[in-house]
């Protein structure tokens, strides 16, 4: 490491200071504060805000910044981390310090009123933050906007470099012309599946020590982590050796938190996983296609696998005898694989997922580029699902209301849940090529998978794009066929 290095590393441990600080307080508020704090805590958050934002933009740091990448004396990975710094300082001094403070101190009380508006079902109670938030990220889209083609295109840049409107807009037309006319196909067969053991009442304290049993078992090291709930399930960390993650139990739904669970443990393994020399630098975290393609893969092409369940099956049943003791294994499979066009994006199945991400992408396109009024958002929600999905809310919690992103100003990370998918069908296909994936399941082998993750994706952190990863990996850059390819395969195989 080079001494013009060691001068921005001290600049960098108090960005991640203070970065911690911020991440500990969102982990609270979305977990144990209690409800009355969110207003004053809010005013502690835009401070913390205020003083990360002055830190990174301070011309000390720009210029220690630029003595080390001028020295020549920095290694790759400190030449990639000077080179991350020095584009989150070029974007974000363009934006007015107050205004960042705003912005950070009304998604904390957005988010918040967001989960109130939810448990109303009152759309009202959010409208007026959403409306405030939506014109924040035009504002600062405009601010920052270099040669991107459309605001939106900013947006999608800070969650995944390579994929804007135009390439998101072919994805999604391809997905569209492959899902919809398979959706009802074998969403006319699944109609009959019997999947009503899985609603029956389960203790919510049985489904708490089964769940911890299953992250564990994937390999979550409880010793590094933690796990607790939350109205919307996420995972957080503070660095590689601290990280959360948050579920929902519903008693007679015991589904959900089983695959909420397995979903936030696949974010929580690449976590644990970041290699030394990344944890704690901007490259910590991995850009959110990717990461989401690892809680993916480990949800749907694990999780939903009959090799997975093999050697878990009996216990399962031991647990919950009310629910399992007289299900045969095969049974339990297909019902946890039935498709059926519903209302919730995070309880939908594997292959109308996508078709959700699909409404929230348009919708928040028009959001950005368009003039679309936040107030007519329930009734252009309503009538994309019916389009896409010939169901219709009956409530704000169920449609507009059912997710947190947008509350936090995360506009543009939607697209890269179906952008991850496909991701893991393309690393999943070169994965089972080198280590039988199917047999690894069957013998209790996580970790041999998870081996071949952390060397090939997790320890890199955010050091490459999705399309690098992919080029290292399987040989070629995204291809969304193998999704097509894997989700055709799959669904026809088990019910056509």
């Amino acid at each position: 490491m080079s001494k013009e290095f060691d001068t921005v590393r001290v600049y960098i441990e108090k960005l991640k200071a203070l970065e911690s600080a911020l991440v500990l307080f969102e982990w609270d508020l979305e977990t144990l504060a209690p409800a009355g704090s969110v207003e004053r805590t809010s005013k502690i958050i835009g401070a913390l805000s205020e003083e990360y934002f002055n830190c990174l933009i301070s011309s000390e740091l720009s210029q220690a910044v630029y003595n080390a990448k001028a020295s020549g004396r920095c290694s790759e990975l400190e030449t990639k981390i000077l080179d991350k710094l020095e584009e989150e300082i070029d974007k974000n001094r363009r934006i007015p310090s107050k205004e960042y403070r705003e912005f950070a101190e009304l998604t904390s009380v957005s988010a918040a009123k967001w989960q109130e508006a939810k448990l109303s079902n009152d759309y009202d109670i959010f409208a007026p933050y959403l409306e405030k938030v939506v014109e924040f990220e035009k504002k600062f889209a405009g601010y920052v906007r270099t040669d991107e083609k459309t605001l939106y295109d900013v947006l999608l840049k800070d969650y995944e470099k390579g994929f804007d409107v135009e390439r998101l807009d072919d994805f999604f037309d391809k997905l569209k012309k492959s899902l919809i006319p398979l959706v009802k196909n074998i969403g006319d067969v699944t109609k009959k599946i019997d999947c009503d053991f899985l609603l029956k009442s389960a203790d919510i304290e049985k489904q708490k020590k089964f769940n911890t049993f299953l992250s564990e078992y994937l390999g979550f090291d409880f010793n590094r982590g933690v796990i607790q709930e939350s109205e919307h399930p996420f995972t957080t960390s503070l660095h590689k050796d601290d990280v959360r993650i948050t579920t929902h139990y519903y008693e007679n739904n015991i589904e959900s938190a089983i695959f909420s669970t397995i979903h936030e443990t696949g974010h929580a393994i690449f976590e644990q996983g970041i290699g030394d020399d990344i944890t704690m630098t901007p490259l910590e975290g991995g850009s959110c296609a990717v990461h989401e393609s690892q809680s993916r893969m480990f949800e749907n092409m694990i999780g939903r696998s009959k090799a997975f369940w093999m050697p878990l099956y009996e216990k399962l049943q031991a647990e919950f005898p009310g629910l399992f003791a007289d299900v045969e294994i095969d049974k339990f499979v297909t019902a946890i694989n039935r498709t059926q066009p519903s209302l919730i994006r995070t309880e939908s199945d594997e292959l109308t997922y996508s078709l959700h991400i699909i409404i929230r992408y348009e919708i928040e396109k028009e959001l950005i580029n368009g003039n679309l009024d936040v107030k007519k958002l329930p009734e252009i929600w309503n009538q994309k699902y019916e389009e896409y999905l010939g169901v219709k809310p009956e409530k704000y919690s169920e449609g507009i209301l059912q997710d947190i992103h947008w509350s936090q100003g995360s506009i543009g990370y939607f697209p890269f849940y179906a952008v991850g998918n496909a991701i893991a069908a393309q690393i999943y296909a070169a994965m089972d090529k080198k280590i039988n994936v199917e047999k690894c399941l069957e013998k209790k082998n996580i970790k041999k998978i998870r081996e071949y993750l952390r060397e090939n994706v997790h320890r890199y952190g955010m050091s490459k794009t999705a399309d690098e990863f992919l080029k290292d990996i399987t040989g070629e850059e995204f291809n969304p066929d193998y999704y097509i390819e894997y989700l055709t395969g799959k669904f026809t195989g088990l019910f056509m």
